[in-house]
């Protein structure tokens, strides 16, 4: 006699997990914590930078030359540059207020939307065009400077801006906003809903 003779029997008989779908399925239930520990760690670089660039909390940005204190957030960087093809062009751009304030609103904007697991495509194109830029400003590609000397550039296309962009990038594909974030309530409102780029 076969189980074909008998279906219900068939139907009951219990089907063993194999060790490659047990794994998946932990593999799958660990991404969402990875994920959202990335973008909340990602969003504090971006957070700590506005914060120590506005008050000068002396690591980057001493307390003299802090926004607050009337100093420019983009002199500092974009004034010094002294190699690559937008070099001029950078320089050009150093302490102006649109600069300063384009500047600091995308760091807050993107490192506040990071924390709070929101408006993570947003976040995702504004903050991968920033750090392309920073990326061109600093151009790695370059082993000296204008006046020869060594620019110490680690890798001439692979530095911490595309790292940066690419983790961007990640969180807003995994909707990394879901776990430990407000992503799903953000999701939900009629504005997001009728804008999903928004998400």
């Amino acid at each position: 006699m076969s189980l074909k003779d008998h279906p219900q029997q068939h139907k009951n008989i219990p089907v063993p997990r194999t060790q490659e779908a047990a794994t998946t399925k932990t593999t799958s239930n660990a991404a969402g914590p990875v994920a959202a520990v990335l973008r909340i760690v990602m969003g504090l670089v971006f957070v700590w930078a506005f914060l120590d660039k506005t008050f000068g909390w002396g690591y980057a940005t001493t307390a003299e030359r802090s926004w607050i204190n009337g100093g420019s957030p983009t002199k500092g960087f974009l004034g010094n540059l002294d190699h690559g093809p937008f070099a001029d062009m950078f320089r050009g751009w150093a302490g102006t207020g649109w600069a300063d304030w384009l500047f600091m609103l995308a760091l807050a904007g993107v490192g506040l939307a990071l924390v709070l697991g929101i408006g993570l495509r947003v976040a995702a194109v504004s903050g991968t065009l920033l750090m392309l830029l920073m990326w061109a400003a600093e151009w790695p590609l370059d082993q000296f400077t204008d006046k020869g000397e060594p620019t110490m550039s680690t890798n001439p296309i692979i530095d911490y801006h595309i790292i940066y962009a690419l983790v961007l990038i990640a969180v807003a594909v995994l909707a990394a906003g879901n776990t430990w974030g407000l992503g799903k309530f953000w999701a939900k409102l009629d504005l997001v809903k009728k804008n999903p780029w928004l998400r």
